[in-house]
């Protein structure tokens, strides 16, 4: 049979199907190398659309075949994909984040790099611990001396610790400045029991601060080196008035701060009892011929004694008055100021002696007055000076109470 020639006019629509071509009679080569199918449908199989519908990405697109280039990625990811507002913000959705303890108790086994905002009173500070020890941080990176205890104030770029009462000084975090100034003042001795009771003796004087004085007309005295410890801080308690003629008052209690310890004021004669007593200060005698009792070296001044009657108990700066003409009674000695805390305060004044009829003052620093056969009553002293108690002026009128001392403590913090 003769074959006919076929034009591009002489095949209809549709003629040639797939079952018409031999397997291989058509080879790649025979197919244009570009497919237009921008007039045609593309169908996918559900499958690879499934696989694909859930967060698609251009390279999981590229696989089934279809080429994204990079500037048909354009336009705005539907709203829909992010919630309206974000989550808030909170400790439990960061990782990574050192934490920082907010408390006045420091954190227990802390690793080098934990941060705690110490919330005690007076300090309010942030640290970091080194690894060693808890380190004060600062604008200027510089690290100060960090101490608890005691009532704790501010004087400028100080720390003033204040002890009224027997306590701890702890020191957590030593500084380029170690410097601890100091003022430590014993308790101070009770006045003597009328007539003419001495009067106390002030407690003993120590001073660091400033260049001023220490008792007795010393010089100030080296400051401490702040260590990494927890000191014992001791503060005396005033001595006990006499209540009998003849024994004399009561010695103050001692106050101490590491290496330095104040002798308690001695405390004043009681009329029969001889001599005032010794002590940081002396106490007071009380009959003519009584001598007053001695002071402490740097600390203070004797009693006041010999003629007359009724004797003035030693002060931090004075020794205690000795009258020798009536109206009998001396006055206590003046005690020594100090501005350690901020501003210039006196303490450990001697107590007045008792008279007959006029009235002796204690000591400036708190000292107790006298008492007199008019009726008036000797007075304790100031608490907290280590002043001296009033000595007692009419038959059997007891003599008072001298003051508890203090200790106080002072560094460089920022």
């Amino acid at each position: 049979m003769a074959l006919t020639k076929i034009n591009t006019n002489g095949v209809s629509d549709s003629a040639i199907t797939s079952a018409k071509i031999n397997d291989g009679a058509i080879t790649n080569d025979d197919i244009n190398a570009t497919l237009d199918l921008s007039s045609k449908t593309v169908t996918l199989p559900a499958a690879s659309v499934t696989a694909h519908a859930t967060n698609p990405t251009k390279a999981s697109i590229e696989a089934l075949g279809i080429d994204l280039p990079a500037a048909d990625l354009t336009g705005t990811i539907a709203d829909a994909r992010f919630p309206s507002t974000l989550p808030a913000i909170s400790g439990a959705n960061l990782t990574g984040i050192e934490t920082v303890t907010k408390s006045t108790t420091a954190p227990s086994s802390p690793a080098a790099g934990d941060m705690w905002f110490d919330t005690t009173a007076g300090i309010n500070i942030m640290k970091v611990w080194n690894g060693i020890a808890w380190s004060f941080m600062n604008k200027d990176s510089t690290i100060y001396t960090v101490a608890t205890g005691g009532a704790v104030t501010t004087d400028g770029d100080y720390k003033v610790h204040t002890f009224n009462s027997s306590g701890t000084f702890t020191v957590t975090t030593l500084g380029a400045d170690t410097t601890l100034d100091y003022l430590v003042v014993a308790g101070g001795g009770g006045g003597g029991e009328g007539y003419y009771g001495g009067g106390g003796g002030a407690g003993g004087y120590r001073n660091s601060f400033n260049s001023e004085s220490s008792g007795g007309g010393g010089s100030s005295e080296s400051a401490l080196t702040a260590t990494l410890t927890a000191y014992s801080i001791t503060v005396g308690g005033g001595g006990a008035g006499a209540t009998t003629q003849g024994n004399d008052a009561s010695n103050g209690g001692s106050s101490i701060f590491s290496t330095i310890t104040s002798i308690g004021g001695g405390g004043g004669a009681s009329r029969n009892s001889g001599s005032g007593a010794a002590g940081g200060s002396g106490g007071g005698g009380a009959r003519a011929g009584d001598g007053g009792g001695s002071g402490t070296s740097n600390q203070g001044y004797s009693g006041g004694g010999g003629s007359g009657y009724g004797h003035g108990g030693g002060g931090a700066g004075q020794v205690g008055v000795t009258n020798i003409t009536s109206p009998w009674g001396g006055n206590g000695g003046n005690g020594v100021a100090s501005s350690i805390t901020g501003s210039p305060i006196t303490r450990a004044g001697g107590g007045a002696a008792g008279s007959d009829s006029a009235t002796r003052t204690g000591g400036l620093g708190g000292g107790g007055n006298g008492g007199n056969n008019s009726g008036v009553n000797p007075t304790n002293a100031t608490i907290n000076t280590g002043s001296g108690g009033g000595g007692g002026g009419n038959n059997g009128m007891d003599g008072t109470a001298g003051a508890s001392g203090v200790v106080i403590i002072r560094y460089k913090f920022q």
